[in-house]
């Protein structure tokens, strides 16, 4: 990255401040100030790189990057994904899918020491690990940075230390070998309370805690539903062939239109299968049997099929530099 960071940008980063979805109240301004955020993003930053996890707010993100980069003849950044080791083997299917179809170079971020000791001794979800056989780098985070003093931890991914080093270890040393200046987020305001006071121009700049970069954040204003009014009524009508150009809300797997299987929609199965929110194949559980866009949304809590140990503790995990 230029030691020039971040003097050559020209962002406003009180952007969004003290604002809320409701400030963005029509579906089509939500989409118009995505479009300005992204614009933005691949325009001001030398090397920047969207997050995208396979969930439906990083697809729609990366939806707009596409449609964004090819409106105005810019380049589609490299897409960062954590492997955590812990994910629906549906979610690494649908990445690869896409990635293949969209044509994109995707940056596989991985703790592989935490990884290659899972794999050495056997290990299950669950199963401790012993610090003392990691890497110096990551005894180094899990004594000194998270000041965690027992002998062993649980390979898990929803707790402080397992997504401390299989998340945010992860993703910071990406950031720094790829030298990465911008990370564009599929974050929202109303997702959680640790996200609602963000902008959409987020500096992260303490080189003690992260390798200096900015976070791009082009859908914070849209609320759950308007994420799923987007897929149907703009992102896959763009994507997929035959459907049905005004949009169609699909009711099940097997309610697509004609010619359309779910295959071919960047929708991943799982939302198709009850779950409104991915965390991992350990902790997440579906939150009803029909798809995620017919459910109860306004009454009812997009994370409740997540454990709530990292929820708990969102606040600290995001000082340390978690998404």
């Amino acid at each position: 990255m230029s030691e020039a960071f971040p003097d050559y940008l020209d962002v406003d980063y009180t952007d969004g401040e003290g604002e809320t979805p409701e400030d963005y109240p029509s579906i089509e301004e939500k989409i118009e100030k995505a479009i300005e955020v992204t614009r933005a993003g691949l325009e001001q930053y030398e090397n920047p790189a969207v997050m995208w996890t396979g969930g439906k707010d990083s697809t729609l993100t990366l939806y707009f990057i596409k449609e964004v980069a090819e409106r105005y003849d810019l380049d589609v950044p490299p897409a960062v994904f954590i492997d955590h080791y812990q994910h629906f083997d549906e979610i690494m299917d649908f990445v690869e899918h896409w990635a293949d179809e969209w044509d994109l170079d995707v940056i596989w971020a991985r703790n592989e020491d935490v990884g290659n000791y899972v794999d050495e001794h056997g290990l299950e979800p669950g199963d401790d690990i012993d610090v003392s056989e990691l890497s110096e780098h990551n005894r180094h985070h899990i004594r000194n940075i998270l000041e965690y003093e027992e002998d062993t931890f649980p390979f898990l991914l929803d707790t402080y230390v397992g997504n401390h080093l299989l998340k945010t270890v992860a993703l910071n040393d990406t950031l720094e070998e790829y030298d990465i200046d911008g990370v564009i987020s599929g974050v929202r305001w109303d997702e959680q309370e640790a996200r609602a006071d963000e902008t959409f121009f987020s500096p992260r700049h303490d080189p003690d805690i992260y390798p200096p970069h900015d976070r791009i954040q082009p859908i914070l204003q849209f609320e759950e539903s308007a994420v799923w009014d987007a897929f149907w009524y703009f992102a896959v009508p763009d994507t997929v062939e035959n459907y049905p150009e005004d949009g169609y809300v699909p009711e099940s797997d097997e309610d697509l239109p004609e010619g359309v299987s779910q295959e071919d929609v960047p929708v991943s199965p799982k939302y198709f299968a009850g779950f409104r929110s991915l965390g991992s194949e350990v902790s997440t559980d579906k939150s009803a049997e029909e798809p995620a866009w017919l459910q109860d949304m306004a009454n009812t809590t997009e994370r409740a099929g997540r454990a709530q140990d990292k929820e708990d503790l969102m606040e600290r995990l995001r000082d340390l530099g978690y998404m």
